[in-house]
């Protein structure tokens, strides 16, 4: 009988595969305000996150309590006053809506919808671009080049995300990837299925390294068969 293929111990949901909720700070979210209102607030600290690749900046708003966090953008300092609101100024590091912010201007955390707080160009050196703005939608370039129409009343960051080319640096050894995949949740290194033994996996085995069989299975395939492309409507790079 051969072992427990890798899928199937990530089914287990065991501690190694768990995410490391203990070494994160708080999520990176637009406050749910009032949307007629302007806050001010002032960067109090730039911290990392475990698997976070851009840095946090922790805020301290006036007249609030709570610390926020907010996805720091590129050029911002410590004891520099940031604005969240409908009349805050077109400067680095304020958060408005859409249809106040001129085309052209680069944003970043872009939310879906309005008020759930950022969903989209988070990752270090990201940023997206207005195109066009109407009262039904603005049209916005996303860093992969595809245009998106979202809710004119969605709020963004104006800005450039920091820690941009975080990705150029080699890592240079091993060691370094398994830190950086831990901070992920994810499993470091991974071994090929065509590279193990028949008994070990279902791409296992052979005179040479070759599946054997398509790797295309169904949806409702046993945990042990349920390897390669699982209910795929395609394959196979796009022309």
């Amino acid at each position: 009988m051969g072992r427990r293929i890798l899928v199937q111990r990530k089914g287990r949901g065991t501690t190694q595969w768990r995410s490391p909720s203990h070494k994160k700070i708080a999520p990176a979210r637009h406050p749910k305000w009032a949307p007629d209102k302007t806050y001010f607030g002032r960067i109090l600290k730039l911290q990392h996150e475990a698997g976070r690749g851009a840095p946090l900046a922790q805020i301290k708003y006036e007249g609030e309590s709570k610390i926020h966090y907010m996805i720091a953008p590129e050029g911002v300092q410590v004891g520099q006053v940031v604005e969240c609101g409908e009349d805050a100024a077109l400067q680095n590091g304020n958060t408005m809506m859409l249809q106040h912010i001129p085309e052209g201007t680069p944003v970043y955390n872009i939310e879906g919808s309005p008020g759930d707080g950022g969903k989209y160009v988070r990752s270090s050196g990201l940023t997206a671009t207005i195109v066009s703005i109407d009262k039904s939608k603005a049209m916005v370039r996303l860093p992969s080049g595809k245009q998106k129409a979202f809710s004119p009343r969605s709020r963004a960051t104006i800005g450039i995300v920091a820690g941009g080319g975080r990705t150029e640096k080699p890592f240079l050894k091993a060691g370094a990837v398994w830190h950086h995949t831990r901070g992920k949740a994810r499993k470091w290194p991974v071994t090929r299925g065509a590279a193990m033994n028949a008994a070990s996996h279902p791409h296992g085995g052979g005179s040479h390294q070759s599946p054997g069989r398509p790797t295309t299975v169904s949806r409702h395939a046993p945990p042990g068969r349920k390897v390669g492309n699982i209910a795929a409507r395609r394959t196979g790079r796009k022309k």
